[in-house]
């Protein structure tokens, strides 16, 4: 078989997408996930009389809770595959990368397995993070030197 009729086979018989769909559903549930953090964030502010800013930290925290408890239980992956990036993009989604890693590796103890191997997903978003806000921060100050 040619690697022309191989590529053919495989796109013939590769799922396609309704990326309009998925682009939809992400968009509502993240939707949906802003909604409920600033209901969560009102709610913190009455109950509490705390500051906005508090409040917002008290929301992150809830919100990095439930989604390590769902991963722990095992239903935040069926989630996940119904609302896509509706819920992977937020905080919810690197509490869940972190939370499957250490759930992944828990057998081979708590240094060798979780303590080594909870970034395992999560380093190289804390990584390139770092790398952009560094670089982004640097562009900011040689433009404000300059101009």
């Amino acid at each position: 078989m040619t690697n022309k009729k191989y590529d053919y086979l495989v796109k013939k018989h590769t799922p396609k997408e309704d990326k309009v769909k998925y682009a939809l559903i992400a968009f509502l549930v993240g939707g949906l996930l802003g909604l409920l953090g600033e209901t969560l964030i009102r709610v913190y502010i009455m109950l509490f009389d705390i500051s906005r800013n508090d409040a917002s930290t008290y929301m992150i925290v809830t919100f990095i809770f439930f989604a390590s408890l769902f991963t722990a239980l095992g239903f935040f992956d069926k989630w996940v595959s119904k609302a896509k990036a509706g819920l992977l993009i937020p905080i919810t989604g690197f509490a869940h990368s972190m939370t499957s890693s250490a759930l992944d590796y828990k057998n081979e103890g708590p240094i060798y397995g979780v303590g080594s191997n909870v970034f395992k997903l999560a380093g190289s978003v804390i990584f390139y993070g770092v790398v952009s806000a560094w670089f982004f921060g640097l562009v900011r100050y040689l433009w404000e030197v300059l101009v």
